[in-house]
C-alpha cells in the first residue's frame, strides 16, 4: 500500500522487505541505509543469500549469517503489503508526507519505517502528543492517575501516546478514548494482532478512534528486546514523557531516559515514598525529570508559551482578606478567654482608640464577640483557625 506524498515504491518495497530481516533500531542497518541506500542494501542480502556478495561492512559473521538466513525465509515484500492493505494499514517511510520528521532524531537508530493502522495523519498527530508510560502490575493509583491525565490530555487537545501493555498505558489509553480524544498505541508486534491478547478489544478501540502503530511487519511477534525498543519510538515521537509508578527495573524509566537523550521533556509522577513501584520514579524525579501531578502541568512544560497551569494556593480564609491593622488586633487575641481593650492594644501595638474601632470593625464581620468589659473570638472563628478542636 503506498503512502501519501508517495516514495518510489521500489524504495518502499526495500524498506517493507528489511522489516522482516532487520531488528528493529540496528544501528548497523542505519548506517547501510546511509551510505548505500534501501534498494542496494536489500541487494546485496539477497545476493549474499545466493552466495553472491561479501557481507556488508560493520557486522559480525555470526550475525550476517543470521540476516541472510532471515532474508531467505522472509516472504516478498508485496505480500506483507497487500496482507497489510486487506488489514486497513499502510506502510509509511521517511520520505512520505505522512512519515513524523522527529523520528529522524533518533539517527541509525530511527525506524525503517511505521506500519500505520488508523485513519488520522500520524505526522500531524505527532506533532501535539505525549506519551504516558508506566508499571504493568501498577496499585489503583496507578490506574486512577494514568486515566486522569489520558483524559486531561486528551480534553487539551493532546494526543495521548502509549505502548498498549496492561497497567498505566492501558489506563491512559482508555482515559483518551473516554474523553473522546486522540491516542496512538506503540506495538512490539506487527499491527494486525493484539499483544497482550486481553487488550484485544482495546486495541481495536484505539484503531478505530485513533492509530496503531509499529516496525515489525503483519503477523510478526513480540521478543522481550523488541519492547525494549519500541520505548525509543515512543520517546522520538512525543514532546515529552510522563512516567506513572515504575519500579528501578521498568521498561518505562527506558523511555524517559530515551526523551532525555533526544532532548525531549521528561516527567513523573510521585508516589508514596514507600511504594516500591513509585521508586524508579522517585530516582527519576531526583535527577532531571521534572514532577507534575495534571494534565495542566505536563501542558505547562510541552505546551506553548503561555499555557500555563493554574496557581495552586490552599483555601483563602476570610481573616486573610482583613486590613493589616484589623488583623492584627484579630493576632491578639487568644483561642480561650477574653482580653481587654488595653492589653489587646498593647499586642497589637496601637492605641486603645483605634484598638476599639478595630475590633467594632471584627464584631461587624462575625470574628470577635464583647464579653462586659473583655473581647473574644467567636465559636466560629475559633472553629476556622483550629479545624480539629486543637486549641492550645
Amino acid at each position: 500500500m503506498t503512502g501519501a506524498g508517495a516514495i518510489p515504491e521500489q524504495l518502499r518495497l526495500a524498506r517493507a522487505r528489511l522489516t522482516r530481516i532487520v531488528e528493529p533500531g540496528w544501528e548497523p542497518a542505519g548506517r547501510w541505509l546511509r551510505e548505500f541506500g534501501a534498494v542496494e542494501t536489500v541487494r546485496r542480502i539477497d545476493a549474499a543469500a545466493d552466495g553472491d556478495e561479501e557481507p556488508l561492512p560493520g557486522v559480525r559473521a555470526e550475525r550476517w549469517a543470521g540476516l541472510v538466513g532471515r532474508a531467505r525465509e522472509a516472504p516478498p515484500p508485496e505480500r506483507d503489503l497487500a496482507r497489510a492493505e486487506e488489514c486497513g494499514v499502510r506502510f509509511v517511510c521517511p520520505g512520505d508526507a505522512e512519515w513524523p520528521g522527529q523520528l529522524d532524531d533518533l539517527g541509525d537508530a530511527k525506524p525503517l519505517g511505521l506500519w500505520v493502522r488508523g485513519g488520522p495523519n500520524l505526522r500531524m498527530w505527532a506533532l501535539r502528543s505525549v506519551a504516558v508510560v508506566g508499571a504493568r502490575a501498577c496499585t489503583d493509583y496507578g490506574v486512577r492517575m494514568g486515566a486522569s491525565l489520558g483524559a486531561g490530555l486528551a480534553e487539551r487537545g493532546w494526543v495521548v501516546v502509549s505502548g498498549g501493555a496492561y497497567g498505566v498505558d492501558a489506563a491512559a489509553h482508555r482515559g483518551a478514548l473516554g474523553a473522546t480524544g486522540a491516542t496512538v498505541a506503540v506495538l512490539a508486534c506487527g499491527v494486525d494482532r493484539a499483544y497482550p491478547r486481553g487488550h484485544a478489544q482495546l486495541i481495536d478501540r484505539v484503531a478505530e478512534q485513533g492509530l496503531v502503530v509499529g516496525e515489525l511487519p503483519p503477523g510478526d511477534h513480540p521478543t522481550p528486546s523488541r519492547f525494549i525498543l519500541r520505548n525509543r519510538v515512543i520517546a522520538a515521537l512525543t514532546r515529552g514523557t510522563v512516567v506513572v509508578e515504575a519500579a528501578y527495573r521498568s521498561g518505562a524509566l527506558g523511555t524517559a531516559r530515551w526523551a532525555q537523550r533526544l532532548g525531549r521533556h521528561a516527567m513523573g509522577v510521585p508516589g508514596p515514598v514507600t511504594s516500591s513501584v513509585s521508586a524508579g520514579v522517585h530516582e527519576l524525579l531526583r535527577k532531571e525529570a521534572v514532577l507534575v501531578t495534571d494534565a495542566a502541568e505536563v501542558v505547562e512544560l510541552v505546551g506553548e508559551m503561555g499555557e500555563l497551569a493554574p496557581e495552586r494556593r490552599g483555601p483563602v480564609l476570610s481573616r486573610d482578606l482583613l486590613a493589616p491593622a484589623a488583623a492584627r488586633v484579630l493576632a491578639a487575641l487568644p483561642a480561650r478567654g477574653t482580653r481587654t481593650v488595653a492589653e489587646l492594644a498593647r499586642g497589637a501595638g496601637a492605641t486603645e482608640d483605634e484598638t476599639i474601632g478595630r475590633l467594632y470593625e471584627l464584631r461587624s464581620l462575625g470574628f470577635v464577640e464583647r464579653h462586659g468589659d473583655g473581647w473574644q473570638l467567636t465559636r466560629q472563628e475559633i472553629r476556622s483557625v483550629f479545624p480539629e478542636g486543637g486549641v492550645p
